[in-house]
């Protein structure tokens, strides 16, 4: 992969990095104090949760879909296949082993995806800080939404389409910044 990602080869290969998450009303709390004595909360409504499904390269070019059904294999491949018609070069697509990755229906479509230049590699298996998608769903939950926009689901989701729609534009991501 570092030969593909060397500069010389660049210009000739694109890459993206693909994965999923899921974004609900119960909000993102990593971590957090408080002093003694100090009462705090965050309000929590249970419920909704929307999914993204996400393909970004080391230059914030990010494609995405979202749907608050779960994401399937089927998902997967009509993401893949509706991406293999917008590449104008040969692109490798990055993924985990996760079953809706490695899933028959994905592994019979290959044949097709690489006759208009895809291609999928797979990481080996528990390598999820290979894969900097992990970075963009982290920067989204932890940076990106604000706790304001739990409000309601309706607001969440609008909020997340906004983000995910800035990525690469008002949103960049240097890649560089963080260690393996």
């Amino acid at each position: 992969l570092t030969l593909i990602e060397d500069h010389r080869v660049a210009p000739f290969v694109d890459i993206f990095y693909g994965d999923e998450s899921r974004i609900c009303e119960t909000g993102y709390v990593p971590y957090g104090w408080q002093f003694e004595n100090e009462e705090v909360c965050i309000e929590v409504n249970r419920g909704k949760a929307l999914n993204c499904f996400g393909l970004i390269s080391r230059k914030s070019v990010l494609h995405f879909a979202t749907t608050t059904k779960k994401i399937t294999a089927a998902f997967v491949l009509e993401q893949l296949d509706r991406f293999s018609w917008t590449i104008t070069k040969p692109t490798v697509v990055v993924l985990d082993n996760a079953r809706i990755h490695t899933a028959n229906k994905i592994k019979e479509r290959l044949k097709y995806w690489q006759k208009r230049g895809l291609y999928i590699f797979y990481l080996p298996p528990y390598c999820p800080h290979l894969n900097i998608c992990e970075r963009l769903w982290k920067e989204l939950k932890a940076r990106w939404i604000k706790p304001e926009d739990y409000i309601n689901s309706d607001n969440l989701f609008y909020r997340v389409k906004q983000i995910l729609n800035a990525v690469g534009k008002e949103l960049i991501i240097n890649f560089s910044e963080f260690k393996i």
